[in-house]
């Protein structure tokens, strides 16, 4: 089946830079649609009578679904086009909103989370994508080092508003503010906003196949996303643990919660900006000297646990070690995203899709294992995440240079 590009709205010219806007807008809608709710856990679980590790759960369902989604969604935009499956996907998105805040049944929050989780891998891979159709060059590459820093502003922003919103309105209007956000977003594209695959490709499930394997079998790209699954792992156990470490442990409000929050999200944006800023340094020594900062600031944080604990302690170890995961994740986007160019949408899908899969599995793993109960419990997930990224590091360059795909 082939579809051809003249049947769909194209951009407008005067409308591309505003398109682009829109395009960026929607890339930290993951991190909103995780981190919004993140100061609510403790009050959710609570209302709903389920219990802690039940409300994390929900967590981890959109990030399994998310990962999932985008393991198959860049097939079919690259062949179906980007503009319309985003825009169905932002309204399936707010009516699932709208359902999780009417609702105190579990396991219809868990299926709406699920389904917010595939929408948004729609959302997201296609927005990816939009930057790889319209751009080329150098101009490309800024844009696509740019993606991990714009993506930051959802968990700086976000776990802010939810906090607010949690204390002022309750844990539901979280969820009518991902609703409102969506249905603004829909309006907006329909006005400035187009289709921009150019080569539609044509759904042959034989051909895509090759193409996944073919990508997968690229030993430095699959590596480089368990990288970012590593990186943002971390970012990950912090949100499922922090807010109950706060608000239990500390006995802090949810306002406190979601300043911390906004505090570690901006350290994962200064990690992106540190990460730009020194791109044309020689790739493996940045790479070491940035775990190697992260591997003596979580030892610090232990051994500090039996001189001090409370909340600048704890924001301030979790600060450095966030700094660094977002300068690896940074590093690692860049470098997937730009590996298949020809094949912009299953590239990016397949990054985030395996990423988020690690992060799902893994983050759970080590909360289940290393339940979110003090400061010292963090600790240990960190040392946890930054052993297992020092092996697979190691792997990352040893197969780099091996294939020669990458100039260290």
């Amino acid at each position: 089946m082939k579809m051809n590009a003249p049947k769909h709205k194209l951009i407008k010219e005067h409308h591309q830079g505003i398109a682009t806007v829109l395009a960026f807008a929607l890339l930290p809608l993951s991190g909103f649609a995780t981190d919004i709710y993140i100061p609510s856990l403790p009050t959710m679980a609570a209302t709903i009578h389920v219990s802690d590790i039940q409300v994390q759960l929900t967590l981890t369902l959109f990030l399994i679904s998310y990962g999932v989604s985008q393991l198959f969604i860049g097939s079919i935009l690259d062949s179906f086009g980007r503009y319309k499956i985003n825009l169905v996907s932002l309204i399936i998105f707010a009516i699932a909103s709208v359902i999780i805040a009417n609702t105190s049944n579990i396991y219809l929050i868990y299926l709406m989370r699920i389904i917010h989780g595939l929408t948004v891998g729609a959302i997201v891979v296609s927005k990816r994508a939009y930057f790889v159709d319209r751009f080329s060059g150098d101009k490309l590459k800024h844009y696509l080092s740019l993606f991990s820093i714009i993506w930051s502003t959802g968990p700086i922003v976000a776990p802010f508003i939810g906090g607010y919103l949690q204390t002022s309105f309750g844990w539901e209007s979280n969820f009518y503010f991902l609703a409102g956000f969506a249905v603004i977003m829909v309006i907006l594209e329909l006005i400035f906003s187009g289709e921009t695959l150019e080569n539609f490709m044509d759904f042959h499930v034989k051909n895509i196949v090759v193409i996944y394997t073919d990508m997968i079998r690229t030993a430095s790209f699959t590596l480089g996303i368990v990288m970012l699954g590593l990186a943002y792992c971390m970012i990950m156990i912090y949100n499922m643990t922090g807010p109950f470490i706060i608000e239990h442990h500390l006995q802090l409000s949810p306002v406190i919660a979601g300043y911390s929050s906004l505090v570690l999200g901006f350290a994962w944006m200064v990690g992106g900006f540190i990460s730009k800023a020194v791109i044309n340094k020689p790739f493996f020594k940045r790479q070491v000297v940035n775990i190697s900062l992260q591997l003596l600031f979580v030892m610090l944080m232990m051994v500090s646990l039996s001189f001090i604990s409370n909340l600048y302690s704890l924001i301030f170890f979790a600060f450095i070690i966030h700094v660094g995961a977002g300068f690896t994740f940074n590093n690692y986007f860049t470098f997937c995203l730009s590996m298949f160019p020809k094949n912009a949408g299953i590239a990016g899908g397949l990054t985030g899709g395996i990423n988020y899969v690690i992060v799902s599995f893994l983050s759970y793993g080590i909360i289940y294992l290393i339940p979110a109960k003090d400061e010292r419990n963090l600790s240990y997930s960190y040392l946890v995440i930054i052993l297992l990224s020092v092996l697979i590091m190691f792997a990352v360059f040893k197969t780099i240079k091996k294939q020669k795909t990458l100039v260290i």
